[in-house]
């Protein structure tokens, strides 16, 4: 079985309450964008039952595989539902530690794949609740809509957004300079606050409108550490960007433009130093 894990941009995110077990409650509407990574997977019906057998590609630096999160999906049904041995291979196309989602679109998209060859006929809805025992972010991959997130990330609202539809008319520029940003670090600045006016709502008005009301909290901490990633910003917009925003925690900084735009992939020429890309929104 092949499938294509698909990464994420946030259009907002506001840091709304910290919790009593220390996590934080969000709100933050996740949009699945067209870039993917490519994981196979199929079973191994010569090998004894329970193992896995996993082979990643197109990344520099590999974690241990029992902390990639294909092999803790595996593991995570495995003991419910017995599994046959398995093989995944997996292309990383999404870049690590940029607020994409990469990772878990990863093992949500796993728990897919396992779901329908081995025919557990689980539901979305149950999927779902065993992805967010992976990562807050991977319940969103189970579907792979775009949603208003709350709760820590994990309560999720399927949501239309009127200015994207029809889709075809905005390109999406996502650019991650060569640096990194902890989550844990991220959260350190923030003093949690509900926002005058919810993402939600102000997705459903023009994107011109974005700019002045959409905001990502993670900015102002982030971008007074790492200077360079507001300076990707303000450049998205000087170069035209209808809305800019660091998405997530970091690092990647992403413009959305209007496909009018005069010389949009002149816009990568002085990033050679950064992850770049231009693709349809």
């Amino acid at each position: 079985m092949l499938l294509y894990p698909k990464a994420k941009i946030n259009l907002g995110l506001n840091v709304v309450e910290r919790r009593p077990d220390g996590y934080h409650n969000i709100e933050t509407v996740f949009v699945p964008i067209n870039l993917t990574d490519t994981l196979e997977v199929n079973i191994l019906p010569d090998k004894a039952p329970g193992q896995i057998e996993i082979k990643v590609e197109g990344v520099n630096e590999l974690c241990p595989v029992q902390n990639n999160l294909v092999y803790k999906a595996y593991a995570l049904l495995n003991p419910d539902f017995p599994l046959p041995a398995m093989e995944a291979r997996l292309v990383k196309n999404i870049p690590s530690q940029a607020g994409l989602g990469g990772g878990s679109s990863d093992g949500a998209y796993m728990l897919r794949a396992i779901n329908e060859l081995c025919s557990l006929r689980l539901s979305n809805a149950r999927l779902q609740q065993y992805a967010a025992k992976l990562g807050a972010d991977c319940p969103l991959f189970i579907t792979a809509e775009t949603t208003y997130a709350t709760g820590i990330g994990d309560i999720l609202t399927p949501l239309e957004i009127p200015a994207l539809i029809p889709s075809g008319r905005y390109s999406l520029a996502l650019i991650k300079p060569p640096v990194a940003v902890s989550t844990k670090e991220a959260y350190s600045g923030i003093t949690p606050q509900t926002p005058q006016q919810n993402c939600r709502d102000i997705v459903k008005q023009p994107i011109e409108t974005w700019k002045d009301l959409l905001h990502n909290d993670f900015e102002d901490t982030v971008f007074s550490k790492l200077p360079i990633l507001a300076e990707v910003k303000q450049g998205l917009y000087d170069s035209g960007a209808i809305y800019a925003a660091m998405s997530g925690s970091g690092s990647t900084v992403f413009g959305i433009f209007d496909n009018s735009t005069p010389n949009l992939q002149s816009l990568l020429n002085n990033t050679t130093d950064a992850y770049s890309k231009i693709i349809p929104l």
